[in-house]
C-alpha cells in the first residue's frame, strides 16, 4: 500500500499490537531496528509535539516600536498546545488582521527573530531525538502544521527537517494581503497535504509514523501505520486508548524562575570567591600556570554546585592524555565555558572573542588563565591571530574549542569550521571530542541564568590529525563532528 494508502480509526494497521513500544526509549529502538530508507516518513505536527506552546506569548517591546508587535503576538499566540477548532479559527482572524499589509521579507525577519528569541527555548529534547533518529534511518522527516510558513520553517532550518507543509498565506506584489491562499492544513487538510506529499515521493503511509498532540490530527493519525500521540488533550487522549496507540509524554521546558536567578546571582558570587581562593592557595608557588589552573578548578567547582548543576563524565581517561591536545566541545549554553574546565581539570586555557576582554567579570579571569582573544569580524587576520595559540600548544597547554564557532539554538550540531583542526595539524597535536548532553537545558542560548539539573559530558578517544591534508581536510572534519552526532544518539553507557 503506497503513497495514497490510509487507514480510517480501527484499521488493523492503525491499531497497537502487543510489542508496540510504549516509552521514547523503546520507540527511539524500534526506529533504529526497523525498516530504512525514505519511502517511509515521520510526519511531525508542531504546536504541542516539536514546541510547548505559548499561552502568554512573551512581549516585544523592540518589536512594537517597529510595527510588528501585533503581528509578533499574532504568530506566538498561534502556536498552542492541544489547539481547537475554534482556537484555530481564531488564530486564522487574527492573522488576517495582523498580518495583512505586511512585506513577506519583513515577516521572514521578524520570523527568525521570534524563534531567536523565544522559540527555540522551548523546543522539546525528546522531539529532536525523535527527528535525529528518523533522519538516520533515512526517513522523510516532515513537519507539518496548519500554521504559517512564519511560524515553523526556522524551527525547521534549525531541526534539519528538510520537508515543510504548512497553512500559505496570499501575497500580492511581496505583500501579504491576510487572506489564506488555498486550503488550510487543518484536520482533513493536512492529511490531505501528507497523502499528496507521499504520493508525489513513493512514500509508504502503512510503514510511516506520524506524531501530534491534538484530535484535530485525528485523520492523520489514522492515516498511518504507527501513530504516536504527544502530550494529548483529553480528546485525543480518548481516541488513544480506544486505538491503542502509544501515548508519550514530553516534558515543558519552563523558563527561568526567582530562585533561578536568586542562585545564579549567588553562582557568580562563588565563581569570584573561588577564584580568589585558588589564586591564593597557590600563589606561594609563584608559578601562573599551577595559580591558574587552581582558579578554574576552585572558581567552577564553587559555580556548579552553588547552581545545582551535577555533571556525569564518560570517558574521563580520554582527558587526561594526551597532552596537549585541541579539546572541541559542542557549544549550547553559556555555561559550557564552566562546564568543560571543570571537566578537563587543569592543563587547559581557550579562545575567546576580543569583546569578552570588557567584560567586568570573566574578561580579568580568562586573562589570568591565558586565553588567547581573536577579533572575529577581522577575517583577513585570522591565520595571524591564531599563531599564538599553536605556540602555547607547543608549549604544553592544551586549548578548549568550539567548533561550531558560536551556540546552536538547539541540540543539532552545528557546522564544524575547520580553525581548530588547523591549529592542531600546525602544533602537531591530537584533537579530543568533548560531547555536552542537556546543557540546554540548564540554560538557554541567549540567557545567563541558570536551573538545576544534570549535565551529561562524554569525552572520546583522541584523533590524530597529523597525516591530515591541510588543504583537504572537509571529509575529515565532517567525520569527526558525525561522532558527536551518533553519541548525543546513542550516549556511552556509564562505568
Amino acid at each position: 500500500m503506497r503513497g495514497s494508502a490510509a487507514a480510517q480509526p480501527g484499521d488493523a494497521f492503525a491499531r497497537a499490537s502487543a510489542d508496540t513500544p510504549r516509552t521514547l526509549e523503546a520507540l527511539l529502538a524500534a526506529i533504529r531496528s526497523g525498516p530504512r530508507g525514505p519511502e517511509i516518513a515521520a510526519v511531525f505536527d508542531f504546536g504541542g509535539t516539536v514546541v510547548d506552546g505559548f499561552t502568554r506569548p512573551p512581549f516585544f517591546r523592540r518589536l512594537l516600536r517597529r510595527g510588528t508587535g501585533e503581528a509578533a503576538a499574532t504568530l506566538l499566540g498561534g502556536i498552542r498546545n492541544g489547539l481547537t477548532d475554534g482556537e484555530y479559527s481564531r488564530f486564522l482572524q487574527q492573522a488576517s488582521q495582523a498580518l495583512a499589509g505586511l512585506p513577506e521579507t519583513e515577516l521572514d525577519e521578524l520570523g527568525e527573530q521570534l524563534f531567536r528569541h523565544a522559540i527555540y527555548g522551548h523546543l522539546y529534547p525528546e522531539a529532536w531525538q525523535l527527528i535525529r533518529t528518523h533522519r538516520a534511518a533515512g526517513h522523510t522527516v516532515v513537519l507539518a502544521s496548519a500554521l504559517t510558513r512564519f511560524q515553523v520553517e526556522p524551527a525547521a532550518a534549525e531541526l534539519g527537517i528538510d520537508h515543510l507543509l504548512y497553512t500559505s498565506m496570499a501575497i500580492s506584489d511581496g505583500v501579504l494581503t491576510g487572506y489564506v491562499d488555498g486550503k488550510t492544513l487543518w484536520r482533513n487538510g493536512k492529511v490531505d497535504a501528507v497523502r499528496a506529499f507521499a504520493a508525489a515521493r513513493g512514500i509508504d503511509l502503512a510503514h510511516s509514523y506520524a506524531y501530534a498532540d491534538t484530535a484535530a490530527d485525528l485523520p492523520l493519525l489514522a492515516a498511518v501505520g504507527h501513530p504516536v500521540v504527544v502530550n494529548p488533550e483529553r480528546t485525543l487522549n480518548v481516541a488513544a486508548a480506544e486505538n491503542d496507540w502509544p501515548d508519550l509524554t514530553f516534558r515543558p521546558r519552563r523558563s527561568p524562575g526567582p530562585g533561578d536567578y536568586l542562585r545564579t546571582i549567588a553562582g557568580f558570587a562563588a565563581m569570584l570567591g573561588g577564584a580568589v581562593f585558588g589564586v591564593l592557595s597557590k600563589s606561594y608557588t609563584r608559578q601562573r600556570r599551577k595559580m591558574a589552573d587552581a582558579l578554574m578548578a576552585n572558581g567552577t567547582g564553587a559555580t556548579l554546585r552553588v547552581l545545582g548543576v551535577r555533571l556525569r563524565v564518560t570517558g574521563v581517561e580520554n582527558a587526561r592524555a594526551p597532552r596537549p591536545a585541541v579539546f572541541l566541545f559542542n557549544h549550547q549554553s553559556q555555561f559550557d565555558v564552566i562546564i568543560v574546565p571543570r571537566v578537563l581539570e587543569g592543563g587547559v586555557t581557550g579562545i575567546g572573542k576580543k569583546e569578552l576582554t570588557r567584560n567586568p567579570i570573566f574578561g580579568p579571569l580568562m586573562r589570568f588563565v591565558g586565553v588567547t582573544f581573536i577579533d572575529r569580524a577581522d577575517t583577513t587576520q585570522a591565520k595571524a591571530q591564531l599563531a599564538p595559540v599553536v605556540e602555547t600548544l607547543r608549549g604544553g597547554l592544551s586549548i578548549a574549542i568550539a567548533p561550531e564557532g558560536t551556540r546552536s539554538y538547539t541540540p543539532e550540531v552545528g557546522r564544524f569550521k575547520k580553525g581548530a583542526f588547523h591549529i592542531a595539524y600546525r602544533a602537531g597535536v591530537p584533537v579530543i571530542p568533548v560531547v555536552i548532553r542537556n546543557a540546554g537545558e540548564i540554560s538557554w542560548r541567549n540567557s545567563m541564568i541558570a536551573r538545576k539539573g544534570t549535565v551529561d559530558v562524554a569525552i572520546l578517544p583522541p584523533i590524530d590529525v597529523a597525516a591530515w591534508d591541510p588543504d583537504e581536510m572537509d571529509a575529515e572534519v565532517e567525520a569527526v563532528r558525525q561522532r558527536y552526532i551518533d553519541t548525543l544518539l546513542h550516549w556511552p553507557s556509564s562505568r
